[in-house]
Protein backbone atom coordinates (compact mmCIF):
# COMPACT_ATOMS: atom_id res chain seq x y z
CA UNK A 1 0.00 0.00 0.00
CA UNK A 2 2.76 2.41 0.96
CA UNK A 3 4.59 1.66 -2.30
CA UNK A 4 1.84 3.14 -4.45
CA UNK A 5 0.82 6.08 -2.26
CA UNK A 6 2.83 8.76 -0.47
CA UNK A 7 3.12 8.89 3.28
CA UNK A 8 2.71 11.97 5.45
CA UNK A 9 6.02 13.70 6.11
CA UNK A 10 5.29 14.25 9.79
CA UNK A 11 3.45 11.94 12.17
CA UNK A 12 2.80 11.75 15.89
CA UNK A 13 1.68 9.15 18.39
CA UNK A 14 -2.12 9.26 18.62
CA UNK A 15 -2.13 7.73 22.09
CA UNK A 16 -4.83 5.34 20.87
CA UNK A 17 -3.75 1.70 20.77
CA UNK A 18 -5.71 0.58 17.70
CA UNK A 19 -4.87 3.75 15.76
CA UNK A 20 -1.10 4.09 16.23
CA UNK A 21 0.67 7.07 14.63
CA UNK A 22 -1.37 9.73 12.85
CA UNK A 23 -0.37 12.74 10.72
CA UNK A 24 0.90 15.69 12.73
CA UNK A 25 -2.00 17.92 11.62
CA UNK A 26 -4.68 15.47 12.80
CA UNK A 27 -6.45 15.26 16.14
CA UNK A 28 -8.26 12.56 18.06
CA UNK A 29 -11.62 13.10 19.71
CA UNK A 30 -13.90 10.95 21.79
CA UNK A 31 -16.88 9.69 19.82
CA UNK A 32 -19.25 11.24 22.34
CA UNK A 33 -17.73 14.69 21.74
CA UNK A 34 -18.34 14.36 18.01
CA UNK A 35 -21.67 12.50 17.89
CA UNK A 36 -24.89 12.36 19.81
CA UNK A 37 -27.93 10.11 19.64
CA UNK A 38 -30.77 11.51 17.61
CA UNK A 39 -33.44 10.24 19.97
CA UNK A 40 -36.46 10.70 17.67
CA UNK A 41 -39.18 8.07 17.90
CA UNK A 42 -41.37 7.16 14.95
CA UNK A 43 -44.54 8.11 16.81
CA UNK A 44 -47.53 8.61 14.58
CA UNK A 45 -45.87 6.96 12.74
CA UNK A 46 -43.82 9.74 11.17
CA UNK A 47 -42.73 7.49 8.28
CA UNK A 48 -43.40 4.00 6.99
CA UNK A 49 -40.09 3.92 5.10
CA UNK A 50 -38.42 1.16 7.11
CA UNK A 51 -34.65 0.79 6.80
CA UNK A 52 -32.15 -1.92 7.67
CA UNK A 53 -28.39 -2.28 7.98
CA UNK A 54 -26.43 -5.09 6.34
CA UNK A 55 -22.92 -6.14 7.24
CA UNK A 56 -20.34 -4.45 4.99
CA UNK A 57 -23.16 -2.93 2.91
CA UNK A 58 -24.62 -0.21 5.12
CA UNK A 59 -28.08 1.31 5.38
CA UNK A 60 -30.61 0.11 2.80
CA UNK A 61 -34.40 0.07 2.45
CA UNK A 62 -35.85 -2.91 4.29
CA UNK A 63 -37.49 -4.23 1.11
CA UNK A 64 -34.04 -4.66 -0.47
CA UNK A 65 -32.78 -6.81 2.41
CA UNK A 66 -34.41 -10.07 1.39
CA UNK A 67 -34.66 -12.87 3.94
CA UNK A 68 -31.50 -11.93 5.81
CA UNK A 69 -31.73 -11.06 9.51
CA UNK A 70 -34.70 -10.21 11.67
CA UNK A 71 -38.18 -9.50 10.36
CA UNK A 72 -39.82 -6.09 10.51
CA UNK A 73 -41.93 -5.51 13.61
CA UNK A 74 -45.64 -4.80 13.29
CA UNK A 75 -45.21 -1.93 15.76
CA UNK A 76 -43.05 0.51 13.79
CA UNK A 77 -43.93 3.36 16.17
CA UNK A 78 -41.24 1.94 18.48
CA UNK A 79 -38.67 2.45 15.73
CA UNK A 80 -36.11 5.26 15.64
CA UNK A 81 -36.11 8.05 13.06
CA UNK A 82 -33.09 8.26 10.75
CA UNK A 83 -32.07 11.30 8.67
CA UNK A 84 -29.73 11.38 5.66
CA UNK A 85 -26.15 11.61 6.92
CA UNK A 86 -26.86 9.87 10.24
CA UNK A 87 -24.50 7.14 11.36
CA UNK A 88 -26.49 3.98 12.10
CA UNK A 89 -24.83 1.40 14.35
CA UNK A 90 -26.21 -2.04 15.13
CA UNK A 91 -25.21 -2.25 18.78
CA UNK A 92 -25.31 -6.07 18.52
CA UNK A 93 -23.27 -6.40 15.32
CA UNK A 94 -21.03 -3.34 15.03
CA UNK A 95 -17.92 -5.48 15.55
CA UNK A 96 -18.61 -7.34 12.30
CA UNK A 97 -19.38 -4.26 10.21
CA UNK A 98 -23.14 -3.81 10.67
CA UNK A 99 -22.91 -0.03 10.49
CA UNK A 100 -23.35 2.66 7.88
CA UNK A 101 -24.20 6.24 6.99
CA UNK A 102 -27.79 6.60 5.82
CA UNK A 103 -28.73 8.16 2.49
CA UNK A 104 -32.40 7.91 3.43
CA UNK A 105 -35.01 9.40 5.71
CA UNK A 106 -36.77 6.56 7.45
CA UNK A 107 -37.03 4.49 10.60
CA UNK A 108 -35.40 1.36 11.93
CA UNK A 109 -35.39 -1.03 14.86
CA UNK A 110 -34.68 0.19 18.40
CA UNK A 111 -31.65 -2.13 18.52
CA UNK A 112 -29.78 0.43 16.40
CA UNK A 113 -27.96 3.51 17.63
CA UNK A 114 -28.77 6.51 15.43
CA UNK A 115 -26.02 9.13 15.75
CA UNK A 116 -25.51 12.53 14.16
CA UNK A 117 -22.71 15.06 14.26
CA UNK A 118 -22.81 17.70 16.99
CA UNK A 119 -21.02 20.04 14.57
CA UNK A 120 -21.67 19.23 10.89
CA UNK A 121 -18.78 21.45 9.85
CA UNK A 122 -16.33 19.43 11.94
CA UNK A 123 -17.16 15.87 10.87
CA UNK A 124 -17.85 14.55 7.37
CA UNK A 125 -20.42 11.70 7.63
CA UNK A 126 -18.93 9.57 4.84
CA UNK A 127 -15.46 9.73 6.40
CA UNK A 128 -17.02 8.76 9.73
CA UNK A 129 -18.71 5.76 8.13
CA UNK A 130 -15.38 4.53 6.79
CA UNK A 131 -13.88 4.57 10.29
CA UNK A 132 -16.35 1.88 11.32
CA UNK A 133 -15.30 -0.29 8.36
CA UNK A 134 -11.74 -0.60 9.70
CA UNK A 135 -11.28 -4.20 10.86
CA UNK A 136 -8.77 -3.30 13.58
CA UNK A 137 -11.27 -0.81 15.00
CA UNK A 138 -14.06 -3.39 14.90
CA UNK A 139 -11.87 -5.90 16.76
CA UNK A 140 -10.90 -3.19 19.25
CA UNK A 141 -14.56 -2.59 20.07
CA UNK A 142 -14.99 -6.24 21.15
CA UNK A 143 -13.72 -5.41 24.61
CA UNK A 144 -16.71 -3.07 25.13
CA UNK A 145 -19.38 -5.66 24.42
CA UNK A 146 -21.69 -7.77 26.55
CA UNK A 147 -22.81 -11.19 25.40
CA UNK A 148 -21.82 -14.78 24.79
CA UNK A 149 -21.14 -14.93 21.05
CA UNK A 150 -18.34 -12.87 19.51
CA UNK A 151 -20.58 -11.74 16.65
CA UNK A 152 -23.49 -10.84 18.95
CA UNK A 153 -21.89 -8.54 21.52
CA UNK A 154 -24.06 -5.63 22.58
CA UNK A 155 -22.10 -2.38 22.89
CA UNK A 156 -23.95 0.31 24.86
CA UNK A 157 -23.68 3.95 23.82
CA UNK A 158 -22.18 4.78 27.22
CA UNK A 159 -19.20 2.60 26.32
CA UNK A 160 -19.00 3.54 22.67
CA UNK A 161 -18.95 7.30 23.28
CA UNK A 162 -15.66 7.02 25.20
CA UNK A 163 -13.76 5.69 22.19
CA UNK A 164 -11.28 7.96 20.44
CA UNK A 165 -11.61 8.53 16.68
CA UNK A 166 -9.11 10.05 14.21
CA UNK A 167 -10.11 13.55 13.16
CA UNK A 168 -8.36 15.12 10.15
CA UNK A 169 -9.19 18.71 9.13
CA UNK A 170 -12.66 18.87 7.47
CA UNK A 171 -11.26 19.48 3.96
CA UNK A 172 -9.02 16.45 4.33
CA UNK A 173 -11.96 14.32 5.51
CA UNK A 174 -13.85 15.22 2.34
CA UNK A 175 -10.87 14.30 0.16
CA UNK A 176 -10.36 10.98 1.97
CA UNK A 177 -14.08 10.20 1.61
CA UNK A 178 -14.06 11.05 -2.12
CA UNK A 179 -10.88 9.00 -2.65
CA UNK A 180 -12.35 5.96 -0.90
CA UNK A 181 -15.72 6.29 -2.66
CA UNK A 182 -13.92 6.25 -6.00
CA UNK A 183 -11.41 3.50 -5.24
CA UNK A 184 -13.77 1.15 -3.40
CA UNK A 185 -16.33 1.51 -6.21
CA UNK A 186 -13.61 0.53 -8.71
CA UNK A 187 -12.67 -2.50 -6.60
CA UNK A 188 -16.33 -3.43 -6.15
CA UNK A 189 -16.81 -3.37 -9.93
CA UNK A 190 -13.88 -5.73 -10.39
CA UNK A 191 -15.28 -8.05 -7.71
CA UNK A 192 -18.68 -8.03 -9.38
CA UNK A 193 -17.09 -8.89 -12.74
CA UNK A 194 -15.35 -11.84 -11.14
CA UNK A 195 -18.61 -13.01 -9.56
CA UNK A 196 -20.39 -12.81 -12.90
CA UNK A 197 -17.53 -14.71 -14.51
CA UNK A 198 -17.83 -17.46 -11.88
CA UNK A 199 -21.55 -17.79 -12.55
CA UNK A 200 -20.96 -17.96 -16.31
CA UNK A 201 -18.25 -20.57 -15.85
CA UNK A 202 -20.52 -22.70 -13.68
CA UNK A 203 -23.28 -22.47 -16.27
CA UNK A 204 -20.81 -23.36 -19.03
CA UNK A 205 -19.47 -26.31 -17.02
CA UNK A 206 -22.98 -27.65 -16.50
CA UNK A 207 -23.77 -27.21 -20.20
CA UNK A 208 -20.66 -29.18 -21.13
CA UNK A 209 -21.60 -31.98 -18.73
CA UNK A 210 -25.22 -32.06 -19.92
CA UNK A 211 -24.16 -32.24 -23.56
CA UNK A 212 -21.69 -35.03 -22.89
CA UNK A 213 -24.14 -37.26 -20.99
CA UNK A 214 -26.96 -36.84 -23.51
CA UNK A 215 -25.15 -36.44 -26.87
CA UNK A 216 -21.83 -38.21 -26.33
CA UNK A 217 -18.41 -37.05 -27.53
CA UNK A 218 -18.52 -37.79 -31.27
CA UNK A 219 -20.08 -34.86 -33.17
CA UNK A 220 -20.36 -36.99 -36.33
CA UNK A 221 -22.23 -39.94 -34.86
CA UNK A 222 -25.68 -40.65 -36.41
CA UNK A 223 -28.48 -39.39 -34.14
CA UNK A 224 -32.07 -40.46 -33.48
CA UNK A 225 -35.08 -38.93 -31.81
CA UNK A 226 -35.22 -40.21 -28.24
CA UNK A 227 -38.96 -39.59 -28.11
CA UNK A 228 -38.41 -37.67 -24.89
CA UNK A 229 -38.64 -33.87 -24.86
CA UNK A 230 -35.85 -33.25 -22.36
CA UNK A 231 -33.45 -35.70 -24.02
CA UNK A 232 -34.08 -34.72 -27.64
CA UNK A 233 -31.73 -36.22 -30.22
CA UNK A 234 -29.38 -38.91 -28.87
CA UNK A 235 -26.76 -41.13 -30.54
CA UNK A 236 -28.45 -43.77 -32.69
CA UNK A 237 -26.77 -46.72 -30.96
CA UNK A 238 -27.62 -45.59 -27.40
CA UNK A 239 -30.40 -47.39 -25.52
CA UNK A 240 -33.32 -45.20 -24.45
CA UNK A 241 -34.86 -46.86 -21.41
CA UNK A 242 -36.36 -46.14 -17.99
CA UNK A 243 -34.57 -45.59 -14.69
CA UNK A 244 -35.88 -48.93 -13.44
CA UNK A 245 -33.96 -50.66 -16.23
CA UNK A 246 -30.57 -49.52 -14.88
CA UNK A 247 -31.17 -50.26 -11.21
CA UNK A 248 -29.67 -53.41 -9.71
CA UNK A 249 -31.87 -56.51 -10.08
CA UNK A 250 -31.66 -57.41 -6.40
CA UNK A 251 -34.51 -56.58 -4.03
CA UNK A 252 -34.66 -53.11 -2.47
CA UNK A 253 -32.24 -51.60 -4.97
CA UNK A 254 -34.46 -48.52 -5.32
CA UNK A 255 -36.26 -47.62 -2.09
CA UNK A 256 -37.24 -44.68 0.03
CA UNK A 257 -36.49 -44.22 3.70
CA UNK A 258 -38.60 -45.60 6.55
CA UNK A 259 -42.12 -44.23 6.86
CA UNK A 260 -43.45 -42.25 9.83
CA UNK A 261 -43.14 -44.14 13.09
CA UNK A 262 -40.47 -46.49 11.69
CA UNK A 263 -37.80 -43.82 12.14
CA UNK A 264 -38.47 -41.02 14.61
CA UNK A 265 -36.36 -38.82 16.85
CA UNK A 266 -36.77 -41.28 19.70
CA UNK A 267 -34.82 -43.85 17.67
CA UNK A 268 -31.73 -41.64 17.41
CA UNK A 269 -29.00 -42.43 19.91
CA UNK A 270 -25.48 -41.19 20.57
CA UNK A 271 -22.69 -43.23 18.97
CA UNK A 272 -25.10 -45.74 17.46
CA UNK A 273 -24.02 -48.56 15.19
CA UNK A 274 -25.78 -47.27 12.04
CA UNK A 275 -25.74 -43.87 10.31
CA UNK A 276 -28.87 -42.14 9.02
CA UNK A 277 -28.29 -40.44 5.65
CA UNK A 278 -30.62 -37.48 5.17
CA UNK A 279 -31.50 -35.45 2.10
CA UNK A 280 -29.03 -32.66 2.88
CA UNK A 281 -26.30 -35.01 1.68
CA UNK A 282 -28.08 -35.35 -1.67
CA UNK A 283 -28.53 -31.58 -2.00
CA UNK A 284 -25.00 -30.59 -0.96
CA UNK A 285 -22.84 -33.65 -1.65
CA UNK A 286 -21.19 -33.06 1.73
CA UNK A 287 -20.99 -35.80 4.33
CA UNK A 288 -19.54 -35.39 7.81
CA UNK A 289 -19.93 -38.67 9.71
CA UNK A 290 -19.46 -36.90 13.05
CA UNK A 291 -22.59 -34.85 12.32
CA UNK A 292 -24.80 -37.76 11.23
CA UNK A 293 -27.59 -39.11 13.38
CA UNK A 294 -27.23 -42.73 14.42
CA UNK A 295 -29.48 -45.62 15.43
CA UNK A 296 -28.92 -48.99 17.10
CA UNK A 297 -28.18 -52.22 15.24
CA UNK A 298 -31.42 -53.66 16.60
CA UNK A 299 -33.53 -50.87 15.11
CA UNK A 300 -31.57 -51.07 11.86
CA UNK A 301 -32.74 -54.67 11.45
CA UNK A 302 -36.37 -53.49 11.46
CA UNK A 303 -35.77 -51.01 8.61
CA UNK A 304 -33.01 -52.85 6.74
CA UNK A 305 -34.82 -52.45 3.39
CA UNK A 306 -33.67 -48.81 3.44
CA UNK A 307 -29.99 -49.69 3.82
CA UNK A 308 -27.53 -47.62 1.78
CA UNK A 309 -23.99 -48.64 0.93
CA UNK A 310 -20.91 -47.10 -0.66
CA UNK A 311 -21.60 -46.32 -4.33
CA UNK A 312 -25.36 -45.99 -3.92
CA UNK A 313 -26.99 -42.82 -5.24
CA UNK A 314 -28.88 -40.84 -2.60
CA UNK A 315 -31.75 -38.73 -3.98
CA UNK A 316 -33.59 -35.98 -2.11
CA UNK A 317 -37.25 -37.03 -1.99
CA UNK A 318 -38.95 -34.12 -0.22
CA UNK A 319 -38.60 -30.35 -0.22
CA UNK A 320 -37.71 -27.56 -2.62
CA UNK A 321 -34.59 -29.34 -3.89
CA UNK A 322 -36.22 -32.71 -4.52
CA UNK A 323 -34.39 -34.77 -7.13
CA UNK A 324 -30.91 -33.56 -6.14
CA UNK A 325 -28.51 -36.47 -5.91
CA UNK A 326 -25.06 -37.52 -4.71
CA UNK A 327 -23.04 -40.74 -4.57
CA UNK A 328 -22.52 -42.16 -1.08
CA UNK A 329 -18.79 -42.45 -0.29
CA UNK A 330 -17.12 -45.03 1.91
CA UNK A 331 -18.15 -44.69 5.56
CA UNK A 332 -17.14 -46.59 8.67
CA UNK A 333 -20.60 -47.86 9.67
CA UNK A 334 -23.71 -49.30 8.12
CA UNK A 335 -26.26 -46.73 6.94
CA UNK A 336 -29.92 -46.24 6.11
CA UNK A 337 -31.59 -43.40 4.27
CA UNK A 338 -34.06 -41.25 6.17
CA UNK A 339 -37.69 -40.74 5.21
CA UNK A 340 -36.82 -37.63 3.18
CA UNK A 341 -34.45 -39.54 0.89
CA UNK A 342 -34.30 -42.30 -1.71
CA UNK A 343 -31.57 -44.91 -2.25
CA UNK A 344 -30.73 -46.13 -5.76
CA UNK A 345 -28.33 -49.00 -6.40
CA UNK A 346 -27.16 -49.08 -10.02
CA UNK A 347 -26.59 -52.23 -12.07
CA UNK A 348 -22.94 -51.69 -12.98
CA UNK A 349 -23.17 -54.15 -15.87
CA UNK A 350 -25.46 -51.64 -17.61
CA UNK A 351 -24.56 -48.24 -16.24
CA UNK A 352 -21.65 -46.65 -14.39
CA UNK A 353 -22.71 -45.02 -11.14
CA UNK A 354 -20.98 -41.70 -11.89
CA UNK A 355 -22.63 -41.51 -15.33
CA UNK A 356 -26.07 -42.31 -13.86
CA UNK A 357 -25.65 -39.60 -11.22
CA UNK A 358 -24.63 -36.96 -13.78
CA UNK A 359 -27.59 -37.87 -16.00
CA UNK A 360 -29.93 -37.66 -13.01
CA UNK A 361 -28.61 -34.18 -12.25
CA UNK A 362 -29.19 -33.16 -15.87
CA UNK A 363 -32.76 -34.48 -15.73
CA UNK A 364 -33.31 -32.60 -12.46
CA UNK A 365 -32.11 -29.35 -14.10
CA UNK A 366 -34.40 -29.99 -17.07
CA UNK A 367 -37.37 -30.45 -14.68
CA UNK A 368 -37.87 -33.95 -16.05
CA UNK A 369 -38.78 -35.21 -12.57
CA UNK A 370 -41.63 -32.77 -12.06
CA UNK A 371 -44.24 -35.15 -13.46
CA UNK A 372 -43.40 -37.57 -10.66
CA UNK A 373 -43.98 -35.10 -7.84
CA UNK A 374 -46.84 -35.27 -5.37
CA UNK A 375 -47.69 -31.75 -4.20
CA UNK A 376 -49.05 -31.70 -0.67
CA UNK A 377 -47.66 -29.59 2.17
CA UNK A 378 -44.34 -29.70 0.33
CA UNK A 379 -43.31 -31.36 -2.95
CA UNK A 380 -42.33 -35.03 -2.74
CA UNK A 381 -41.06 -37.40 -5.41
CA UNK A 382 -43.12 -40.47 -6.16
CA UNK A 383 -40.91 -43.57 -6.18
CA UNK A 384 -43.20 -45.29 -8.67
CA UNK A 385 -43.10 -42.36 -11.10
CA UNK A 386 -39.35 -42.02 -10.73
CA UNK A 387 -38.91 -45.67 -11.64
CA UNK A 388 -40.41 -44.79 -15.04
CA UNK A 389 -38.23 -41.73 -15.58
CA UNK A 390 -36.80 -41.85 -19.16
CA UNK A 391 -33.10 -42.67 -19.04
CA UNK A 392 -30.14 -43.41 -21.29
CA UNK A 393 -27.75 -46.35 -21.37
CA UNK A 394 -24.80 -45.77 -23.71
CA UNK A 395 -22.26 -48.60 -24.10
CA UNK A 396 -20.11 -48.89 -20.97
CA UNK A 397 -16.88 -47.97 -22.78
CA UNK A 398 -18.51 -44.73 -23.98
CA UNK A 399 -19.74 -43.96 -20.50
CA UNK A 400 -16.16 -44.35 -19.27
CA UNK A 401 -14.82 -42.00 -21.97
CA UNK A 402 -17.57 -39.46 -21.19
CA UNK A 403 -16.61 -39.51 -17.50
CA UNK A 404 -12.91 -39.03 -18.32
CA UNK A 405 -13.76 -36.09 -20.56
CA UNK A 406 -15.96 -34.52 -17.90
CA UNK A 407 -13.22 -34.97 -15.27
CA UNK A 408 -10.71 -33.17 -17.51
CA UNK A 409 -12.99 -30.29 -18.43
CA UNK A 410 -14.29 -29.91 -14.87
CA UNK A 411 -10.70 -29.64 -13.65
CA UNK A 412 -10.08 -26.79 -16.07
CA UNK A 413 -13.26 -24.98 -15.05
CA UNK A 414 -12.44 -25.50 -11.37
CA UNK A 415 -8.99 -23.94 -11.85
CA UNK A 416 -10.45 -20.88 -13.54
CA UNK A 417 -13.16 -20.55 -10.90
CA UNK A 418 -10.52 -20.87 -8.15
CA UNK A 419 -8.52 -18.05 -9.76
CA UNK A 420 -11.60 -15.85 -9.81
CA UNK A 421 -12.40 -16.68 -6.20
CA UNK A 422 -8.82 -15.83 -5.22
CA UNK A 423 -9.09 -12.57 -7.14
CA UNK A 424 -12.26 -11.71 -5.19
CA UNK A 425 -10.54 -12.52 -1.90
CA UNK A 426 -7.45 -10.42 -2.71
CA UNK A 427 -9.59 -7.53 -3.97
CA UNK A 428 -11.58 -7.61 -0.74
CA UNK A 429 -8.39 -7.58 1.29
CA UNK A 430 -7.08 -4.67 -0.74
CA UNK A 431 -10.33 -2.78 -0.22
CA UNK A 432 -10.10 -3.30 3.54
CA UNK A 433 -6.43 -2.27 3.65
CA UNK A 434 -7.07 0.82 1.53
CA UNK A 435 -9.86 2.04 3.82
CA UNK A 436 -7.73 1.50 6.92
CA UNK A 437 -4.67 3.22 5.43
CA UNK A 438 -6.56 6.29 4.23
CA UNK A 439 -8.77 6.79 7.28
CA UNK A 440 -5.93 6.40 9.78
CA UNK A 441 -3.48 8.56 7.87
CA UNK A 442 -1.03 5.86 6.81
CA UNK A 443 -1.22 7.18 3.23
CA UNK A 444 -1.49 10.80 2.09
CA UNK A 445 -4.28 11.39 -0.45
CA UNK A 446 -4.59 15.16 -0.04
CA UNK A 447 -3.52 15.74 -3.63
CA UNK A 448 -5.58 12.91 -5.06
CA UNK A 449 -7.72 13.58 -8.12
CA UNK A 450 -9.92 11.01 -9.87
CA UNK A 451 -8.34 9.97 -13.17
CA UNK A 452 -11.37 9.12 -15.26
CA UNK A 453 -9.28 8.54 -18.39
CA UNK A 454 -7.31 5.67 -16.84
CA UNK A 455 -8.68 2.32 -17.88
CA UNK A 456 -8.55 -0.27 -15.17
CA UNK A 457 -6.54 -3.27 -16.28
CA UNK A 458 -8.78 -6.30 -16.46
CA UNK A 459 -7.49 -9.57 -15.06
CA UNK A 460 -6.52 -12.32 -17.48
CA UNK A 461 -9.31 -14.61 -16.30
CA UNK A 462 -11.69 -13.86 -19.21
CA UNK A 463 -8.95 -15.22 -21.52
CA UNK A 464 -9.01 -18.42 -19.50
CA UNK A 465 -12.80 -18.40 -19.82
CA UNK A 466 -12.44 -18.24 -23.59
CA UNK A 467 -10.16 -21.26 -23.38
CA UNK A 468 -12.86 -23.08 -21.41
CA UNK A 469 -15.45 -22.01 -23.99
CA UNK A 470 -13.64 -24.05 -26.62
CA UNK A 471 -15.14 -27.15 -25.08
CA UNK A 472 -18.08 -28.32 -27.12
CA UNK A 473 -21.67 -27.80 -25.96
Amino acid sequence: MAGKYQSYSECKNSGVEWLGDIPAGWQTQRLGALLQERGEANQGPVTDNILSVLKDVGVIPYDEKGDIGNKKSDDIERYKIVHPGDLVVNSMNVIIGSVGVSKYFGALSPVYLVLHARDKGLLHPTYLGYIFQIKTFQRWLKRLGYGILDHRLRIPMDNLKKEFLPLPPPKEQRTIAAFLDHETARIDRLIEKQRRLIELLKEKRQAVISHAVTKGLDPNVPMKDSGVEWLGQVPEHWVVCRLKHVKHPRANSFVDGPFGSNLKSEHFISEGDVYVIESNFATTGLLMPSKLKTISEDHFLTIKRSEAEEGDIIIAKIGARYGSSAILPSIDKKAVVSGNSLKLTINKEICLVEYANLLLRHLKNEEAMDDGVNVTAQPALSLGALNNLPFLAPPLDEQSKILSYIDQTSELFDKIISKSELSIQLSGERRTALISAAVTGKIDVRNWQPNTSTQTAEPDLPMAAEQAAEYRV
